[in-house]
């Protein structure tokens, strides 16, 4: 078929009662870059509540911290832009939430500059070092003391250095200071960090900095305890004074470097200081009068996005209703065969060509779906994409500016080392690179998306925007590995196809497309009805958690008001003024 996909028809009803009681035997485990998410006992039990108030307001922000929320809101009152805010919830998210994301990390900015009318997409990704030990990928896992390997570059800092002076209003030491004060004076253990704090214990006291931060007393801050970080403080109070070159060079620089290369990495002052964000044109379509602006690679999101958009009108899939079998079916079809491009074709822009054009052209979507049916499942060979520890955040102003951001320390607590001095909690983004083993199911003796000196590795982090007559009517993004992608287009499709507010479209339980053992896993609570569909369909059916993902989302009305609204799953906050 061209797609690297196996194909399943449907069974008959003894077969299916059979794999039915297989299936709901079996204990599908997390893929294991969940554990930097929150475990949230008995949450899905139920279809769960999304974060939001009631109305809608001029400004708004959506990020997985109250903190940051409340700061980044500050900022707008103040008189700040949507990138003010942005640049403070990211910063303070870093502070207040560093399971997920931090000044050791890196993202991809969307922004929608209403002046222009036009998107801008910032990469600022981490980049693997020069001296990036190739052959030690193949490896993979590292032993405790070689987890500096996995660090890339960060770039967080000059990237939202660099959104601020596009369009950033208020001063940058006046958007950094809030991020260095929380750090200072202290911030709340949300329920995410402190269930992280707890279930993990063993393995992230082993690093000093994060104990002593972390582990009073050799035990985890309780929830709801006051943390101080004053050595993060320092550092981030030298970025507020001095931009990205504190970061980059001199004593933060060799804290980095240092650190790293106690723990087996080959970051270098060279590479931090020749680091540099990408400019990337946004991924495009035009789909039932609307605009969708998303993702290129290196993220792989977006074409999942704009792949599922094109396959299908919106009276196909809102003939079937959204909770329906059949339309379960009809999506994750189309996010399957997404997977197998992303394995087949995408690397690095800037280090493997990748003709983006031609993997989404009408000719090839309509091949595609040729071969799509109701009662016949296609699966994917099985293959290991790993991610979890990211924070997204959405900013909206009153001018109609709007930021969608993805960042990242990639895992829990990235990998797991702090530098001595300056308190930064380091990424493993480059366990993103993929190894041969990973692609010979396709055929394939390499991956686009080898590791390689200055290399950025695919991603799923997926932030969006939607646009109609010129004005953005929806914003959103995610957190959660491989599952920001199906979690992001599933939203877009709640939305834009069925009507669903942010509140209504966090509240429908979700599906996930595995790499192994299942085709679909479901939400916990999925009724049995569904299952049976699903299964007559073709499908192996599983059940995932959903404890490691959250969608951050940002509506807004033909008046300007915004309807903002945070997944629960992440104990997130949304908030609207």
């Amino acid at each position: 078929m061209g797609l690297g996909l196996t194909s399943r028809r449907a069974f008959g009803p003894e077969k299916r009662r059979q794999r039915e009681r297989v299936i709901r035997s079996r204990r599908f485990p997390v893929v294991p870059a969940a554990v930097g998410a929150v475990l949230v006992v008995g949450l899905l039990a139920l279809a769960p509540k999304s974060v939001a108030q009631r109305g809608g307001g001029r400004i708004a922000v959506a990020t997985e911290n109250k903190s940051a929320s409340q700061l980044a809101i500050a900022q707008m009152q103040k008189g700040g832009t949507a990138v003010d805010a942005m640049v403070t919830a990211a910063l303070s998210g870093g502070v207040a939430s560093p399971t997920s994301s931090g000044v050791g990390g890196g993202g991809f900015g969307l922004v929608w500059i209403a002046a222009e009318r036009r998107a801008y997409l910032l990469d600022f990704r981490e980049t693997a070092p020069k001296g990036i030990d190739v052959a030690a990928f193949e490896n993979r896992p590292f032993s405790k003391d070689q987890l500096g390997r996995l660090s890339g570059v960060p770039g967080e800092v000059r990237g939202l250095y660099q959104l601020h002076k596009l369009l950033g209003k208020r001063k940058w030491n006046e958007v950094v200071e809030p991020a260095a004060r929380l750090a200072k004076t202290g911030f709340p253990v949300v329920r995410h960090l402190g269930n992280m704090l707890k279930g993990y214990g063993k393995r992230l006291k082993q690093d000093p900095g994060v104990a002593g931060v972390y582990y009073p007393n050799g035990r985890p801050a309780a929830v709801g305890n006051l943390v101080k970080n004053p050595a993060l403080a320092r550092t981030l109070e030298k970025i507020a004074a001095s931009g990205p070159a504190a970061f980059y060079e001199g004593d933060v620089a060799s804290d980095i470097v240092e650190s790293a290369r106690k723990n087996g990495g080959a970051l270098t002052l060279a590479d931090l200081k020749d680091y540099r964000p990408a400019e990337r044109k946004p991924l495009h379509v035009r789909w039932e009068g609307y605009d969708v602006y998303t993702m290129p690679p290196p993220s792989a999101g977006g074409l999942m996005l704009v792949q599922t958009l094109k396959l299908y009108k919106k009276a196909e899939l809102a003939q079937h209703g959204i909770d329906s079998g059949a339309y379960q079916h009809l999506v994750a079809e189309a996010l399957r065969a997404a997977i197998a491009d992303r394995m087949r074709y995408l690397g690095d822009p800037d280090k493997e060509k990748v003709d983006v054009a031609k993997l989404v052209s009408d000719e090839r979507m309509a091949l595609r779906k040729k071969r799509i049916a109701l009662d016949r499942t296609h699966g994917i060979p099985r293959f290991g994409l790993e991610g979890a520890g990211t924070h997204h955040l959405v900013t909206a102003d009153a001018l109609g500016n709007v930021v969608t951001l993805t960042t990242t320390v990639n895992r829990l607590f990235g990998a797991k080392y702090t530098t001595e001095k300056s308190g930064i909690v380091m990424n493993d983004e480059l366990d993103d690179f993929t190894t041969k083993s990973s692609v010979a199911p396709f055929g394939m003796k390499e991956s686009p998306n080898r590791p390689r000196p200055g290399a950025r590795p695919v991603s799923s982090m997926t932030p969006t925007i939607v646009v109609k007559n010129g004005r953005v009517v929806l914003a959103l993004g995610g957190s959660g590995g491989t599952a920001i992608a199906t979690n992001t287009t599933q939203m877009v499709l709640s939305n834009l196809v069925f009507g669903n507010s942010p509140k209504q479209a966090l509240a429908k339980r979700r599906f996930y497309i595995p790499t192994r053992q299942a085709y679909i896993m479901l939400e916990q609570g999925a009724p049995k009805s569904l299952v049976r569909d699903l299964e007559s369909r073709g499908e192996i059916v599983g059940f995932f958690p959903f404890k490691t993902t959250a969608m951050q989302m940002v509506a807004i009305d033909e008046r300007g008001h915004k309807l903002a609204a945070s997944d629960p799953r992440k104990h997130g906050s949304a908030i609207m003024r």
